[in-house]
């Protein structure tokens, strides 16, 4: 989903403090994760001004995996190296309070030489919520992605099925997607009702660009009926963009977690949105997971 960032893969230099950072961050009013050119706002130049305050000095930060316009993160990881000599109660507590309403850093943690949030990153999970009901939500609007088709969440789990394991997944791979390989590994793909919310949990080695929207637009249709189960894996095997039909919105999209080697011990929190933590199910972590 990125362009790999060489000189970003360098150990820290000398006299230099490497500091990974735990964040979420609603995107509906950002252009993505990635400073711009063009000046537009994204999240990574809105954290990096804050940064770069409580630093008194420039703070250019990487992440574990870039976002793209409208699409949220409850458990993104960053990485920057700084000279200042900060707690990580201040580089938390300073950040948020030079931060906007909608971007918010959960913890931070002082790392070896060699972390990198990016590079280091073993597995990555992300979240799809879909605000399943005829009337469209008043509330939550920018954060779920309303379908008003009533959707069989059994024939959307059992079309997923297929989806598990290694695959090539130039299906569901946007064509501006600069991935070396489509090649990947998805560890598991859960579809689950709570009440009108429909979730896609998704875990991967790794993702390619709008490969989890894409895959939300094969499953949506066939848990409205517009196609059969059997669909998803001809889609699969087809290795052709043009074969997957709709990409989902953006909106109900969240990276809800980055998973790294145990030697770095990074604080956990529990598996986001924020919404769906009263749905024990999905607030529990899973024993297989490394938070």
């Amino acid at each position: 989903m990125e362009i790999i960032d060489n000189a970003a893969a360098e150990s820290a230099a000398e006299g230099y403090f490497r500091i990974a950072l735990g964040v979420e961050y609603k995107g509906s009013r950002y252009h993505g994760w990635q400073r711009q050119a063009s000046g537009v706002l994204s999240v990574q130049q809105t954290l990096e001004e804050a940064l770069s305050r409580v630093a008194d000095s420039p703070v250019t930060i990487h992440c574990a995996g870039r976002t793209d316009a409208a699409v949220h993160a409850s458990g993104q990881v960053v990485h920057f190296d700084t000279r200042a000599v900060r707690s990580m109660k201040a580089w938390t507590m300073g950040a948020n309070i030079n931060l906007p309403h909608d971007i918010s850093v959960t913890w931070a943690a002082e790392m070896p030489a060699h972390f990198h949030a990016r590079f280091k990153a073993k597995a990555r999970r992300y979240r799809y919520i879909i605000y399943n009901d005829q009337v469209r939500p008043a509330h939550l609007g920018d954060q779920v992605t309303w379908n008003h088709r009533p959707l069989d969440v059994e024939r959307m789990a059992q079309a997923a099925s297929y989806l598990v394991g290694t695959h090539d997944f130039s299906s569901f791979r946007a064509s501006q997607c600069q991935a070396k390989s489509p090649v990947k590994e998805m560890y598991h793909l859960r579809v689950t009702r709570h009440g009108k919310m429909i979730v896609l949990d998704i875990r991967a080695s790794a993702f390619l660009h709008h490969m989890v929207r894409n895959i939300a637009g094969v499953l949506m249709s066939i848990g409205a009926g517009l196609r059969p189960v059997e669909w998803a894996a001809e889609v699969l095997a087809a290795r052709d963009r043009r074969a997957a039909g709709v990409t989902g919105h953006p909106f109900g999209l969240y990276l809800v977690q980055v998973e790294y080697p145990p030697e770095y011990a990074l604080p956990s929190r529990y598996i986001g949105p924020h919404f769906l933590s009263g749905f024990e199910s999905l607030a529990a972590d899973d024993p297989q997971v490394i938070c």
